[in-house]
C-alpha cells in the first residue's frame, strides 16, 4: 500500500542559494543575510543504514532538535545529526527571545545556520515555535501589564510576520501555537488569554498562512497522547477550528514520555485527530527515567521507544517523527525534572544506546512489510 499524500513530503528541499550574504553578528533592524553554504561543513554520511536511510522509502521524516551550540563545536554531533536524521528542529534558535531580544531588532544569525546545515544535508527544518507562553523577551514581559489588547494583538502579528517572513520557503512545518492548554484541559492563563481571549489561536493561525501559504501550520502540546481532560479539550477546539475554516494542517504530539508513568494511548490519539483530515507528528519525543538507569528502566525506555514509533508507523497521516535531542549530554530533561535523565538515543559521550537499535529496528520491520496499516 503506497504511502498517504501527506507523506511524500518535498523531496526536491529547498537548495541552498549560491548568493547568500556571510551571517551578520549582533542584532539588526534590517533582514540579516544567510549563511553561506560553508557556514558549518557537512558531515560525512554513515556506511550503516541511517534511521533517515530506512524511513525514506516509508515515506516518512525522521528528526531531531538541535543544540546550536553544540554543532558549531562537535564534528561527531554534526555527523549524528546529519547522518541519522532527514529534519531539524531549532531547540532554541527560533524563539522568540531568541531572535528579537531587542524590540525591533533582530538577531537571525543561530537560526540561520541551522537552517542552512538542514539545506547542506538535504534536510527538512520544522520551526519552533511562534505563539508561546514561555521564552519570550524581556522588553515584552515588561511592557506586559500595561499593555492594551490592540497592542498586544499588533505586537503578536507583527512577531509571527517577521519570523515567518525571514524563513520564507525555508521551514517545511511551524509550531504556530504552542502549549496553549494546562494540565487540566483549561485554555492556558497566559499574556495572550488574558489580553485577547481564545481568539488569539485563530487569529495566529490566519496570519501565519499569510504570512508563507507554503508552510504547513501545527498545533503542539503535551500530553496530547494521554486520553483525558488536555486531549479531549484540545480535539474539540481543533476540530472547531477546522469547521471554521482556519488554516491549521496539523498537530504535532510532543511525546515527552516518563517509564514511571506507563505508555499512552498514543495511536487512538493521533488518528482521531488524523481522522480530521489533519496531518499528525511526534514532534519532542524522549523517554526518561529516575537515576540511576536499571536494566528494568532501560528496558522500559526501550519499549516506550518501539511503541512510540510504531504508533506513528500505524496512522497513514504521520508525517514524522522528531526526537527531542538525540544525546543525553545536552538534554533538557535533568535540570527540568530532578533526579531523571538517560531519556535519549545516544549518551553524553555520543554513543549509541539500546533505544537507538530499537527504533532501527522497528523501520526495518516496517519497511520489509507489504502493507501499511490505515
Amino acid at each position: 500500500m503506497p504511502p498517504h499524500p501527506s507523506r511524500l513530503l518535498l523531496a526536491g528541499a529547498v537548495a541552498v542559494c549560491a548568493s547568500l550574504a556571510l551571517v551578520m553578528t549582533g542584532c539588526s533592524s534590517t533582514p540579516t543575510p544567510k549563511p553561506t553554504p560553508h557556514t558549518l561543513t557537512p558531515s560525512p554520511t554513515p556506511t550503516a543504514l541511517s534511521l533517515r536511510d530506512l524511513a525514506a522509502p516509508i515515506g516518512l521524516r525522521i528528526g531531531t532538535a538541535i543544540n546550536n551550540d553544540t554543532l558549531a563545536r562537535s564534528t561527531a554531533y554534526r555527523s549524528i545529526a546529519a547522518g541519522q536524521f532527514s529534519s531539524v528542529t531549532a531547540e532554541n534558535a527560533m524563539k522568540w527571545s531568541a531572535v528579537e531580544p531587542v524590540q525591533g531588532k533582530y538577531n537571525w544569525a543561530a537560526a540561520d545556520e541551522l537552517v542552512a546545515f538542514a539545506q547542506q544535508n538535504d534536510q527538512l527544518v520544522r520551526g519552533h515555535t511562534l505563539v508561546w507562553y514561555k521564552q519570550l523577551p524581556g522588553w515584552l514581559t515588561a511592557q506586559a501589564a500595561t499593555l492594551t489588547p490592540d497592542a498586544t494583538r499588533a505586537i503578536l502579528k507583527k512577531h509571527i510576520f517577521d519570523e515567518m517572513k525571514h524563513f520564507k520557503g525555508e521551514i517545511w512545518q511551524w509550531d504556530v501555537v504552542n502549549e496553549a492548554f494546562d494540565d487540566k484541559g483549561n485554555l492556558r492563563d497566559n499574556l495572550w488569554l488574558q489580553k485577547l481571549g481564545p481568539d488569539y489561536i485563530a487569529d495566529a493561525f490566519r496570519w501565519a498562512r499569510d504570512a508563507d501559504p507554503d508552510a504547513l501550520l501545527f498545533y503542539n502540546d503535551y500530553d496530547l497522547e494521554f486520553s483525558g481532560a488536555k486531549s479531549n479539550a484540545a480535539y474539540a477546539l481543533i476540530k472547531k477550528l477546522k469547521g471554521d475554516g482556519v488554516p491549521i494542517d496539523g498537530v504535532g504530539f510532543q511525546t515527552h514520555l516518563d517509564t514511571r508513568y506507563g505508555v499512552p494511548d498514543l495511536q487512538k490519539n493521533m488518528q482521531r485527530f488524523a481522522d480530521l483530515h489533519l496531518d499528525v507528528a511526534e514532534t519532542e519525543v524522549d523517554v526518561r527515567t529516575p537515576l540511576p538507569v536499571t536494566p528494568e528502566a532501560q528496558a522500559a525506555q526501550v519499549a516506550e521507544y518501539s511503541r512510540s514509533l510504531q504508533a506513528c508507523l500505524a496512522v497513514r497521516r504521520c508525517v514524522s517523527f522528531t526526537v527531542w535531542g538525540f544525546d543525553d549530554g545536552t538534554s533538557w530533561v535533568p535540570n527540568t525534572f530532578k533526579g531523571e535523565g538517560a531519556a535519549d538515543l545516544y549518551n553524553a559521550d555520543l554513543q549509541p544506546k539500546p533505544q537507538l537499535d530499537a527504533l532501527l529496528k522497528v523501520l526495518k520491520e516496517s519497511s520489509d512489510a507489504p502493507h501499511r496499516a490505515d
